[in-house]
């Protein structure tokens, strides 16, 4: 089967002569529209990475991607689970998996519910297609910014045996193998797996415990995939695959960005240094008592079915049946300091995620002359299932005293209100025994959300004439969903439940403070919403709700693509993007108990929000030059969101947030190279994205930023370049040289863009050296990730319960090591 897998024969040759196609760039073919086709006549703006480029910069998973992708951001903040993708900024905002994703992916075919899920070891990639722009006509929902479409190496007819070993810095290691048979002359099979350990990259402080472990962000999964090919007949293909990934790690602790003035107060528990000192996150040294285990386990089953059938003129009908079972399991310090205040055991009873989702998919497509034809069914049926839970420690109740007592003196003349034993201040105005008021499993929430999904779709091109293509393409969904969601404050909310039942006595504790009377009844609705924040708020407890919401919605696209010669073609196309509701899968609360309100402490029971769409206007050319050995490719974009989906902490809780209106516009250029020079190979690109919230005001005051401003996560410049040289050594040995680098202008990391979570501009540097055998037995590489330290924030935040304060999850640093590599 014709593929990129081009390239990598094109890297190790010299330039082929213009007439032989097969071997030049203008022959590689993706399946971006679910055929296959050159990438050159696809008018639509594509990234296509072949297995040696990826191999080359070392790209194991979806993150590793972004080096080599203009436009594309990937982070994940208090767990590898909340990996989020971002296309020309556009991305899914917020840590919860209510919020389906923007930019879906794909591996083989089979949909992965969230990012987060399809993030892991991708092992033999035969290519990686990032498709740039609304991709819902063919790929289906939540792909209203793109997709990252992954195919693996599927099994051949050869005997191979292939295995790799890596060490590395940070006490890396890695061992990874395949084996690959036929089995007759109608069967083959292969099977994979990898197993790889690395120390964390973040020294941690743990002060009393109970966390042991000191150190943070290590490595430690493995992963087994094993393929059946199976082709009983000339006209028919089934592929099966069978997976399982487990991932045991530490992750993930934030690093103090802006020491504020409760860091005082902190020290002052812990009688010692509970947080940084001074605020130097890249010293990689976090404070946390509490422990960060994370526990992953993905698996799934899948079956591929293609026939040629003796119906429309051969048309082929394909199916891909799949079952998949995601879970995971992280515990997590939530103050990330060595106080105890706040944090979720590592118990999957308090602290679980997990997906199981069947899916089918049928496509029938065909070709005459004049039309290139598909027709299709999606059903996908996924059940999601969250423990949620809080845990208040010891230090919780004299903080938080403390802290806002600290926080309403301020307001006063100096010396005015007596902040003396301020750590009791919470006991008298609840009038229970000081330390009996918070403390133990705060918050233990129940959520179970089913979601199914219908879609029939068509995408065509009609080949007007020799020049000229025109596709019509499109979907329509049906989708309905339905959430159980149980509330519990396992320890009563004891504290919270005094200031409500009585809150004059909150009053007179205000008032033997020194507060003057005419303060007193706004500070008591203030102090009660401290003593009520959502994990302690007695309100929820007991609260059982079932929600469900429906929805119909078209999606599809027009494409226009003229061919001006055998070397340009140009295309415009419009394109009507979909993204779905859901729900909220947090405790909110809000002034009213809806949604809509502002901060305060009547729950909600309505925590959906609507779907999210997109139109998307693109001009575009795709060059081919040098006798096909040379693709210069320019999109010009116009995406326009509506219902922008955004999860924002608004001071008590997380909401989400329909912004009216997000726009990005820009240009996305690509160049891939093979030169002149025999054995070197160039790849890039640069992307110019604007990408801002609309002028429409927002209820929030901690939203206020972003009317006009641009989005978070979206720099307004990105470039990659990479370049791959390979040599003769004598006659018998190969040089290979690569490097590759990821550039970014600043942008702001926080969905509320305060200015403490910008990211300056910088550069990512990957670079690797092998020699090895020509008939490729065996390989040595020297290669370095990060290669100039780049430091970098991937997400900032705000320090929870510590106003003033700010943290940030970091980007990782230079890594570096030696692989060898061997195939029989």
């Amino acid at each position: 089967m014709a593929s990129l897998a081009a390239t990598a024969q094109a890297q190790q040759t010299a330039a082929a002569p213009a007439e032989e196609e097969a071997t030049t760039l203008a022959g590689l073919t993706v399946t971006a529209q679910k055929r296959e086709e050159a990438m050159q006549d696809v008018p639509i703006s594509i990234t296509a990475l072949p297995e040696q480029l990826l191999q080359d910069t070392g790209v194991r998973d979806v993150k590793d991607l972004q080096v080599l992708v203009p436009g594309l951001t990937v982070s994940s903040t208090q767990s590898e689970v909340q990996t989020v993708a971002r296309i020309r900024g556009i991305g899914t905002v917020g840590d919860n998996a209510g919020l389906e994703s923007s930019v879906g992916v794909v591996i083989d075919g089979v949909y992965r519910p969230r990012n987060g899920v399809g993030f892991g070891d991708l092992g033999e990639i035969e290519r990686i297609e990032v498709l740039k722009g609304p991709q819902g006509t063919v790929f289906g929902k939540n792909t209203s910014a793109g997709v990252i479409n992954v195919i693996t190496r599927r099994p051949s007819y050869d005997t191979t045996v292939e295995g790799e070993l890596t060490i590395g810095n940070y006490g890396a290691v890695g061992l990874a193998g395949s084996f690959n048979t036929a089995l007759g002359e109608n069967a083959a099979f292969r099977v994979y797996a990898g197993k790889r350990k690395r120390d964390g990259f973040t020294d941690v402080e743990i002060g009393r415990g109970p966390r042991g472990e000191r150190e943070d962000g290590d490595q430690n999964f493995h992963t087994l995939r094993g393929q059946l090919l199976l082709e009983p007949t000339e006209n028919l293909d089934i592929n099966f695959i069978a997976d399982y990934s487990s991932r045991e790690e530490n992750c993930c602790v934030g690093l103090t960005t802006v020491r504020g003035p409760t860091s005082a107060i902190i020290n002052a528990l812990v009688g010692g240094t509970g947080v940084a000192p001074v605020a130097d996150p890249f010293a990689r040294v976090a404070w946390s008592n509490r422990p960060t285990t994370q526990d992953i386990k993905d698996k799934g089953l899948s079956a591929e079915v293609n026939w040629i059938t003796p119906w429309f003129g051969g048309a082929t009908l394909t199916s891909i049946t799949a079952s998949r079972d995601w879970q995971a399991m992280n515990g997590l310090d939530f103050d990330f300091t060595t106080a105890d205040l706040i944090y979720r055991n590592p118990d999957p009873d308090e602290s679980f995620t997990g997906f199981k989702q069947f899916s089918q998919e049928f496509r029938l497509t065909g070709a005459t002359d004049k039309l290139d034809w598909m027709f299709g069914l999606f059903y996908a049926d996924e059940d999601l299932k969250r423990n949620d839970s809080y845990s208040l420690g010891a230090h919780y109740e004299p903080y938080l005293s403390t802290a806002v007592l600290s926080q309403i003196a301020a307001r006063f003349p100096a010396g005015l209100i007596n902040t003396a034993n301020a750590a009791t201040f919470l006991s008298q105005a609840s009038g229970r025994p000081f330390g009996s008021s918070f403390g133990g499993l705060g918050a233990l929430d129940r959520y179970q959300q089913n979601s199914k999904s219908v879609a029939l779709f068509t995408n065509n091109t009609w080949h007007a004439t020799d020049a000229l293509d025109i596709t019509l393409g499109l979907r329509y969904t049906k989708e309905n969903k339905e959430l159980d969601s149980v509330y519990s404050n396992p320890n009563g909310g004891l504290g919270c439940g005094a200031a409500l039942a009585n809150p004059t006595r909150v009053g007179a504790a205000l008032a033997a403070r020194g507060v003057p009377a005419a303060a007193r009844a706004a500070l008591v609705q203030q102090v009660v919403g401290f003593m009520c924040l959502p994990w302690a708020n007695t309100l929820h407890n007991g609260r059982v709700t079932h929600q469900e919401r429906d929805e119909k919605e078209w999606s599809g696209t027009i494409k226009a693509a003229y061919r001006w010669n055998e070397h340009v073609m140009g295309y415009a196309s419009a394109a009507r993007g979909y993204k779905a509701g859901g729900f909220n899968l947090d405790r909110v609360q809000s002034s009213n108990g809806l949604s809509s309100g502002t901060a305060g402490i009547a729950p909600v029971n309505d925590t959906s929000f609507p779907g999210e769409f997109v139109d998307s206007y693109e001009l575009g050319a795709k060059t081919t030059w040098a006798g096909g050995n040379l693709l210069l490719n320019a999109t010009l974009f116009h995406q326009t969101y509506t219902d922008f989906q955004l999860n924002s902490f608004l001071g008590t809780s997380f909401v989400v947030r329909s912004i009216p209106e997000v726009v990005s516009q820009g240009i996305d250029t690509e160049i891939l190279w093979q030169t002149g020079l025999k054995g070197l190979m160039l790849q890039g690109g640069l992307m110019y994205a604007d990408t801002k919230y609309g002028n429409d005001p927002l209820p929030d005051a901690d939203l206020a930023k972003l009317p006009g401003a641009r989005a978070s996560f979206a720099p307004l410049w990105s470039a990659s370049a990479s370049a791959t040289y390979q040599w003769d050594f004598g006659a018998s040995l190969i040089g290979r040289f690569n490097i590759g680098a990821k550039y970014s202008s600043d942008y702001n990391t926080g969905s509320d863009l305060d200015p403490e979570k910008g990211q300056e501009a910088y550069t990512v540097v990957n670079a690797r050296l092998g020699i090895g055998a020509k008939n490729r037995r065996w390989m040595v590489e020297a290669w370095a990730m990060n290669l100039t330290d780049e430091e970098y924030k991937q997400v900032g935040f705000d320090a929870p319960l510590q106003t003033g304060s700010w943290n940030a999850f970091l980007g990782a640093p230079r890594t570096y090591g030696v692989t060898l590599r061997v195939m029989y």
